[in-house]
């Protein structure tokens, strides 16, 4: 029968001793090992619930500004632009001007309207003076036919007279009655063209018409000039080139408000449970690192994005599939900030919405 191995014997001696040692320590360790997983999952849960409860964030936030879009309020060619694109400009400043031959005209039109109108209630007033002295005459006719007439009968009941002379005299007096009666409707109708309406006490009507016109024009030519209607920055700027057209209502240039900036931001539904307006925020804004804002929720949106899209989602067959809306929360800025604000930047905020 062959020798055992030394070495074998006495590396194969003592595993038996050694299972024997590990084993209780394995029967001990396992409860523990058992745990550790729980009680991390819960001290990690403790941990956000007591260390950053009282803030929710989001980075679907954006900087924006109001807009102005400055249109020509009359139809017209450029004839000088005085602006630049990313210019500053001031409430009042001329941002371009429209060439104001065609309004100077209308307004020497109106002008000679006005002075038609008056010239013919010039001629209107001489009209009545003549017309009230033919009136007089033709009373005067009247009266003289008359009398005529009068006597006429007279001589006829004494014999000294003929049928003939009498019918005369009662056509002489027929004849000045019409006459009367035509003088003055002709007063009429001439103190009918001088009165006053009521809605322009003490002015022709005709005169008030021309100098309407007067003011319309006159408005028309001022409006040539399109001055800034808010202090900003120019945007936009490429269509108002001398030579455009310029037609009412369609925008030539842009002007950044000036002191506009704010931030829209998409909040989570979930996230607005204890959100509300005053609410602290810090704001962070990816093109400039490290700068931070304060600011505050100014108030929150009164409908999610989707629901105000141009096509909304219709939810209305089987396969539906929950989804998260977003709801716009307007943040103001608070404070001014060490770099320009640019309309349409990224950002991110957070809300202090408090413990729970």
């Amino acid at each position: 029968m062959a020798e055992a191995d030394p070495v074998s014997v006495i590396n194969a001696a003592p595993a038996p001793a050694m299972k024997a040692r590990n084993q209780p320590l394995a029967r001990r360790l396992r409860p523990g090992l058992m745990l550790i997983g729980p009680v991390l999952i819960v001290g990690g849960g403790l941990w956000y619930w007591f260390s950053s409860p009282d803030v929710v964030s989001t980075d679907n936030a954006y900087i924006k500004a109001d807009i102005v879009a400055v249109a020509g309020e009359v139809t017209g060619l450029v004839e000088s632009a005085n602006v630049r694109e990313n210019q500053q400009v001031n409430a009042g400043d001329v941002l371009f001007t429209i060439n104001p031959s065609p309004y100077r005209v209308a307004v020497a039109q109106a002008d000679a309207q006005i002075a038609a109108a008056q010239a013919r209630i010039t001629g209107l007033q001489a009209e009545v003076g003549a017309n009230a002295a033919e009136l007089a005459g033709a009373r005067d006719d009247l009266v003289l036919a008359q009398s005529t007439l009068a006597r006429e009968k007279a001589l006829l009941d004494r014999g000294f007279n003929t049928r003939a002379r009498m019918d005369i005299a009662e056509h002489a007096v027929a004849s000045a009655r019409d006459r009367l009666a035509s003088v003055e409707a002709e007063v009429v109708k001439a103190r009918a063209q001088l009165a006053n309406g009521s809605q322009v006490p003490g002015l022709n009507p005709a005169i008030a018409a021309a100098q309407s016109q007067r003011a319309t024009a006159a408005l028309n030519l001022e409006r040539t000039v399109v001055r800034a209607p808010a202090s900003g920055r120019i945007a936009q700027s490429g269509r108002m080139m001398a030579g455009q057209m310029v037609f009412p209502g369609v925008p030539m240039v842009s002007i950044v408000r000036a002191g506009s900036a704010r931030i829209d931001a998409n909040f989570k539904e979930t996230d607005l449970g204890r959100m509300q307006p005053g609410q602290p925020a810090d704001i962070s804004i990816d093109a400039y690192p490290g700068m931070k804002l304060k600011g505050h929720v100014e108030s929150i949106g009164a409908g999610t994005g989707s629901e105000f899209s141009v096509l909304p989602a219709q939810n209305a067959t089987g396969n539906w599939v929950k989804v998260i809306q977003r709801v716009p929360v307007r943040i103001t800025i608070d404070g001014k900030a060490d770099r320009p604000l640019i309309a349409g930047l990224s950002a991110k905020v957070k809300v202090h919405v408090g413990k729970r």
